[in-house]
């Protein structure tokens, strides 16, 4: 249904005639565009889109909860890419003519479906079926290593208040990331949280005693975590000396990279993960 769903969006499109001038209105598009080998015919992207780095050279259309829509119509797209979004954005978009692809990203299998959909529609079946088999292939490598160890108790920050141990919001149970722990052999303290990314207290957290803390709350907007963001991330939480991640020095602050971007780079985020929970494996 969702292939079907996707494709629907291609209004008055031809099947036959690849895109030539497509739009990418969220990172996780730009990246898998790029991965297709289709970042010559890139048009327009996010100022969140930041990877590849060439992608940074495209003009800019926004965001993804407030792209413009006359920008994104003043690159004359034949083709505009977009995730299943709650603001009905694909029927914003085709009031201006313009011809949509609606994309689901939200987990693993959702990602392989969404390689294919836009393989389909820009004429990179075969590239889509490499890449689907190489993230498939690089995935079960990490688990299996991962099979060999008992699994590790982990929290993952995906933001909080700057500078502060409050606010703190988590990967939860239906998180995209969610599964990228249990690949990686974590186990997610807060795997028993419906919420895909629930707040949660200090005391909570002091409650579960997770042995590793991933920590990107006030690094989400950033490239690579600076020796300065580092020091202040983990003296923040040195703070709770009693924490089991705290007392092993197993507070790892960390930009949002592949982790946060539900697309190719998901097998490095799962070995990125995988050598913080079992540095014994090297």
């Amino acid at each position: 249904m969702r292939t079907r769903r996707a494709l629907l969006f291609l209004v008055g499109a031809s099947l036959f005639a690849a895109p030539q001038r497509i739009v990418s209105t969220a990172p996780s598009i730009t990246e898998l565009l790029y991965a297709l080998g289709l970042g010559d015919r890139v048009v327009g992207v996010t100022r969140f889109c930041r990877y590849p780095p060439e992608a940074t050279k495209k003009p800019k259309i926004g965001d993804y909860v407030n792209p413009n829509l006359e920008a994104i119509a003043a690159l004359r797209p034949d083709l505009v890419i977009i995730q299943t979004n709650p603001v009905r954005l694909a029927e914003r978009l085709h009031t201006l003519r313009l011809k949509v692809l609606e994309i689901d990203q939200q987990d693993i299998a959702a990602i392989y479906e969404s390689i294919r959909v836009v393989g389909r529609a820009t004429g990179t079946s075969m590239r889509a079926a490499e890449l689907i088999a190489s993230i498939r292939g690089g995935l079960d490598s990490v688990r299996a290593r991962a099979a060999r160890f008992a699994p590790v108790p982990l929290m993952f920050v995906v933001g909080r208040t700057p500078g502060r141990l409050d606010g703190m919001i988590v990967a939860g149970a239906t998180s995209y990331l969610n599964q990228i722990i249990q690949i990686a052999g974590g186990k997610n303290v807060f795997g028993d949280a419906h919420a895909p990314y629930p707040q949660v207290s200090l005391e909570e957290v002091l409650a579960r005693n997770p042995r590793v803390i991933v920590d990107m709350g006030d690094m989400a907007d950033v490239i690579k975590v600076s020796p300065e963001q580092r020091r202040e991330t983990i003296a923040l939480w040195q703070r709770l000396p009693a924490l089991a991640a705290v007392h092993d020095d197993r507070v790892f602050p960390i930009a949002a990279g592949g982790f946060v971007i539900p697309g190719p780079r998901v097998v490095d985020a799962a070995r990125e993960l995988f050598a913080l929970l079992h540095p014994e494996s090297k």
